[in-house]
């Protein structure tokens, strides 16, 4: 039977190539964008939803799938307030996750990042830690939390900074194995491809570092 999925922040680096994989794959026949803005995309798969994603709770009704994709997050750049960046990054995966779990939803897939732990002195590591422990805390019975290290995407703002930081982790990527392997950089295709993956293949691990990304996206 065709599934439906929810792709929550399908208009950032990772979500709209998720989105795309989605389209293209005859497993689903609904996609639910949960967004603030329209996607810009005509497709008879898509059902757009414009909310403000801090008040997502306020749309249990509606947030009904076979599963659930989360690409939310938010930069130090464009969301300097913390207390905004925590409401972004932590409170709309935790949210989502309750309403998945409260609606009968099997599947939840999220995109963290390296280093998160919710006992870091750093903000962003701490904050990502303790959405990843907010998720896990709802059971769902089929959680992945991937962990990219560096994410390389063709991105709509001009990030000056980032790109020379990609070039430069270009030479250091070869040098990454074995434990260091969770550091190597990985693209947002490759991310969109392994949630894809994991949503419809058996894998034992919850947490899945970035060289693992990249290898079941192959």
């Amino acid at each position: 039977m065709p599934k439906t999925a929810i792709i929550l922040g399908a208009s950032g680096a990772t979500g709209s190539e998720l989105l795309q994989l989605l389209l293209a794959d005859a497993r689903y026949s609904t996609i639910k964008l949960f967004n603030r803005s329209l996607i810009g995309i005509a497709n008879p798969k898509i059902q757009e939803h414009i909310i403000n994603l801090l008040e997502l709770d306020k749309y249990a009704d509606q947030f009904t799938a076979d599963e659930v994709f989360c690409c939310i997050g938010t930069t130090k750049a464009k969301t300097p307030d913390k207390d905004a960046y925590y409401k972004i990054d932590f409170g709309i995966p935790a949210t989502a996750a309750k309403l998945a779990k409260a609606n009968g939803i099997t599947t939840f897939i999220v995109v963290s990042a390296v280093g998160a732990n919710s006992k870091s002195g750093i903000f962003y590591n701490r904050t990502k830690g303790q959405m990843e422990e907010a998720v896990l805390a709802q059971n769902i019975a089929r959680t992945h939390i991937l962990e990219p290290s560096l994410i390389v995407a063709q991105r709509k703002d001009n990030r000056i900074l980032e790109k020379l930081f990609i070039n430069l982790w270009k030479l250091v990527d070869p040098l990454l194995y074995g434990s260091a392997g969770k550091y190597k950089s990985v693209t947002a295709h490759n991310i969109a491809k392994a949630m894809l993956w994991l949503a419809n293949n058996t894998f034992s691990d919850v947490i899945v570092k970035s060289d693992t990304i990249s290898r079941i996206a192959c």
